[in-house]
Parts: C-alpha cells; sequence; structure tokens
C-alpha cells in the first residue's frame, strides 16, 4: 500500500510539473506611442493559454496607478503547438482597442507576439520580467 501512495504521489507530482507551460510568467511588452508599457502575466487557462495586463509603465518606467486595463485579458485561446510555436488564439490591441487573431513564438527569454489580419502581421518581442 505505500508503494502505491508513493506511485500515486510521484504520477500527480509529476503531471504538474508537465503541465507548466514554458511561455508562463510575467512579459514586459514594448513601448507603445507614448512610451509605456505593461506587464502582462501568461498562465495556462484550461487547455490553452492566456495572458492578462498585471501593470502599467508610463515612459519613464514609473507604474500607472489605477490603470483602467489592469487584470484585463489581453491573450487568449493560444494553443501550444511545440517548439516554442502558439497559434489560434486572440489578442486585444490597447493602441487600438481591437481584437485580432494571435501567434506567438517563444524563444529563450524572448516571446514574439503578433496580431494579424488575414496574411499580415504586426507584434512584439516581449521580454521576460520573471
Amino acid at each position: 500500500m505505500k508503494k502505491f501512495a508513493l506511485a500515486a504521489a510521484m504520477v500527480v507530482a509529476g503531471a504538474g510539473a508537465a503541465m507548466a507551460d514554458p511561455a508562463a510568467g510575467t512579459w514586459k511588452t514594448e513601448p507603445g506611442d507614448t512610451g509605456g508599457y505593461l506587464h502582462v502575466k501568461v498562465a495556462p487557462c484550461g487547455s490553452n493559454i492566456c495572458g492578462t495586463i498585471a501593470k502599467a509603465f508610463d515612459e519613464t518606467g514609473a507604474e500607472v496607478a489605477n490603470y483602467e486595463h489592469a487584470g484585463k485579458r489581453m491573450l487568449w485561446d493560444m494553443n501550444a503547438d511545440g517548439g516554442g510555436k502558439y497559434s489560434g488564439g486572440q489578442i486585444w490591441a490597447a493602441d487600438s482597442d481591437k481584437t485580432y487573431k494571435s501567434k506567438m513564438s517563444l524563444s529563450g527569454n524572448t516571446l514574439t507576439v503578433k496580431g494579424c489580419v488575414a496574411v499580415i502581421c504586426r507584434g512584439q518581442d516581449w521580454k521576460r520580467v520573471n
């Protein structure tokens, strides 16, 4: 019985580690037109990957208190395709207040995030904060 309990505990612990996605964490966006930037928290949401706005910063790097979009979902329904590639999701662009089809790719501590209309995409390279 002890062996069964130990084996079950190891399977559960291993499953939790396997479910952790390499893109999970907090990411710093590129500066926008005003020089401000965001921290976006990326985490699993169901079987997909989502990202919410954690904090906003002005052009001097000072945190913007009471940012109106704090907690807003910015990325959702991103499917992990393997090899650091993600697709099938949506992204909300703060500068245009529009939603686009999205794809991402992860390389080390850089997450390239793109919003697309048809075959035309624009994107940013986000840097890992943690």
